[in-house]
């Protein structure tokens, strides 16, 4: 016992030695005048830029479709329910600009909220307003009256290494602020299905629920990341969490602060990871990149020469080791931006500049906005394992009682024409229901086909 103390006072010792400047180490002393190191001086300096955000809304009552048909309910005499509800939830924020008060946090955090109300460290409530939010990388920023307000330096997190001390601040289940400790253990993690642009600082300094938009800061007091997600089969904590790094969260923050969205540009290409197998195929000395494995036709990436098999191993004179660091730093880029592509092609280097167009059409689609009597349907494009995929677009959800779901659609069906006219993207879609007033939808249900009559 006496030896696994002394390995801990070791240990905490040699964290503030190499981790702490002396300014932000306030050694405390125990019964015999020694100095025991502590974080609290940093803790007590950072938490009052760690706020606690509560928000309110409602939300569309989701019920059984014989609850919507009207004779169903005078029959039995159903009574009138609510269709709306109100929710609530908690979360966490971080306080990034004083004079302004911009406050940074996760997009779910303040997802579909009317009021967004900010409880800071001395306890003080206060409104504040979106001022951006960007889905894709789950990043949102919000604004308080900027009065006597804290905020946290902004460190740079690509010189964070595994193995380096972290503290994770936040508002865990509602119970006010809490600190927990732990260390980086692992960079760059992608592919997790979390959000749509990923590169998570990962760590077990303990992150719960509530944990969301709340603050990863180094033992100097800067913010390295905010924490975002857990991996918890279990439901509970098992000391893998996920966090925001500052840079990719900073560059959002800029673009939502000065535009209120991110419009990110379009390059035009499906890459894959390098493998040291395809490395070995093109000529590749090292197993490091993107291979370009499909070009749009007129994308800007085809305009401007990339081919596929071409090889990507830097953007922007910067080093990428796979296609997710291609896709997560074009993506941080907007319309009309250049981007320098440094590529091996048949085994020689070369530099392709591309100019980044216009995003594609949306994934997803509200059919109202395209016709009335479509209203309540979300389209999108079919799955990519479906042999379907590119032959016509897919009803991602119908709102019961909506008016596409008394026209009869439903769920997972497959629109492959209307009108006779094939739609296999939103654009031929668009174009088969203007101007029509019966449409005729050719749907793939199943296993089995299907006609629709909607007038």
């Amino acid at each position: 016992m006496k030896t696994k103390f002394v390995f801990a006072v070791a240990l905490l010792a040699a964290m503030g030695a190499f981790s702490l400047p002396v300014s932000a180490m306030l050694p405390a002393l125990d019964s015999q005048g020694a100095a025991l190191p502590t974080l609290a001086p940093m803790i007590e300096k950072t938490s009052p830029a760690v706020v606690n955000i509560a928000t309110r809304g409602r939300v569309r009552v989701q019920d059984n479709p014989l609850m919507q048909d009207p004779f169903f309910r005078r029959f039995f005499g159903v009574p009138d329910a609510p269709r709306e509800r109100p929710t609530q939830s908690l979360g966490s924020g971080v306080v990034v600009d004083a004079a302004k008060g911009y406050v940074l946090t996760n997009n779910h955090v303040i997802d579909k909220a009317d009021e967004i109300t900010v409880t800071l460290r001395d306890g003080r409530s206060l409104s504040a307003k979106v001022v951006g939010r960007d889905p894709e990388a789950d990043v949102a920023v919000i604004q308080v009256p900027a009065q006597n307000l804290t905020a946290l330096p902004l460190a740079d997190s690509d010189k964070l290494r595994v193995g380096d001390f972290v503290v994770a601040i936040g508002n865990p289940f509602g119970l006010g602020q809490t600190v927990t400790s732990g260390i980086v253990s692992a960079l760059g993690r992608t592919g997790l299905g979390i959000e749509g642009y990923e590169n998570f600082i990962q760590t077990d300094a303990s992150i719960n629920p509530g944990n969301s938009g709340g603050a990863l800061v180094n033992l100097r007091g800067e913010l390295v990341g905010i924490n975002t997600a857990i991996l918890a089969p279990g439901g509970g904590n098992v000391g893998i969490g996920f966090a925001i790094p500052t840079n990719m969260a900073r560059d959002i923050m800029r673009q939502l602060v000065t535009f209120g969205e991110v419009k990110r540009g379009r390059l035009g290409v499906a890459m894959q990871d390098l493998t040291p197998e395809l490395a070995k195929a093109f000529n590749i000395k090292e197993p490091s990149g993107a291979i370009v494995a499909r070009v749009e036709k007129e994308s800007p990436a085809a305009k401007a020469g990339l081919e596929e098999g071409d090889v990507v191993v830097s953007v922007n004179g910067n080093p990428v080791r796979s296609a997710a660091e291609v896709r997560n730093t074009v993506g941080l880029l907007r319309v009309g931006d250049k981007v320098a592509l440094g590529v091996v092609r048949d085994g020689k280097p070369r530099t392709v500049t591309v100019q980044l167009g216009q995003p594609s059409q949306p994934a997803r689609a509200d059919m109202g906005e395209l016709h009335p009597r479509l209203a309540g349907a979300t389209l999108g494009p079919i799955e990519n394992d479906s042999p379907l995929r590119g032959q016509g677009m897919a009803v991602l959800d119908v709102e019961p009682g909506s008016r596409a779901w008394n026209a009869g659609l439903r769920k997972d069906d497959l629109i492959l024409s209307i009108n006779r006219q094939p739609v296999r993207n939103l654009e031929e879609l668009n174009r088969a229901v203007k101007s029509a007033r019966r449409l005729l939808l050719n749907i793939r249900r199943g296993g089995g086909g299907l006609f629709l009559v909607i007038q």
